[in-house]
């Protein structure tokens, strides 16, 4: 379960605080996916951040299956966020050196356990599930931008996460390839049953998700 509670996010400017996000309050339970819009700048980035633990709430609280992230020491606050949460963003952000399955495979090196056999296995079967099965040994370079951000999707998978949190993840993609990589992070969410989170300015990928919000003045108000 993603608790939120209360959540405030304001930044420093010249003429004062800047509040980006005002009171934000919702849950979402294991198996549940939500959509997150507004206008560019209205906060919806910083929201994201806050909920995978990359920028800690002015005021608030943030709970991911009962434990409050903040509340860690700075080594293990890097272990939850590598273990607890997988990211999406809208450029892949892949390694341009590493072979496809190799960028799948980079959040496992720096895990605190595991077996490396397993997890080879494991991102080879998640690349399979994204269609990219014969693309195992390709470079970055070697593919289109659908199929990266196929890989960037199965990336943020191996560690097998509560939260899936998505910044545009279509947004640099053409609308076939956009559709695609929608329905493929809706398929692999209900097979999983993590939470998903996505902020988006389409509202086509938007009206896919069964829970949408928007924020406008910094408030986040369910819309649907």
């Amino acid at each position: 379960m993603l608790d939120v509670a209360h959540v405030t996010k304001q930044y420093p400017t010249p003429r004062g605080p800047l509040t980006v996000v005002s009171d934000a309050t919702f849950t979402l339970d294991a198996g549940q996916a939500a959509a997150i819009t507004g206008p560019s700048g209205s906060g919806k980035s910083s929201l994201l951040y806050m909920l995978g633990a990359l920028e800690p709430p002015t005021g608030g609280t943030i709970s991911l299956a009962g434990q409050n992230p903040f509340a860690l020491a700075p080594a293990a606050l890097a272990e939850f966020r590598n273990s607890q949460v997988g990211f999406v963003f809208q450029d892949h952000c892949l390694l341009p050196q590493c072979s496809v399955l190799e960028n799948v495979l980079v959040p496992t090196m720096v895990a605190t356990s595991g077996d490396g056999r397993e997890d080879v296995a494991y991102a080879t079967s998640l690349l399979k599930d994204v269609g990219l099965s014969d693309r195992l040994d390709h470079r970055p370079g070697a593919l289109s931008g659908g199929e990266r951000q196929r890989a960037a999707v199965a990336r943020a998978l191996i560690r097998r996460p509560a939260l899936l949190l998505c910044d545009e993840p279509t947004g640099n993609l053409d609308q076939h390839s956009a559709d695609a990589v929608s329905a493929l992070l809706l398929d692999l969410h209900q097979s999983l049953k993590n939470v998903l989170v996505v902020v988006t300015h389409s509202p086509r990928l938007a009206a896919a998700f069964p829970v949408q919000f928007e924020i406008r003045d910094a408030r986040l108000e369910r819309v649907r």
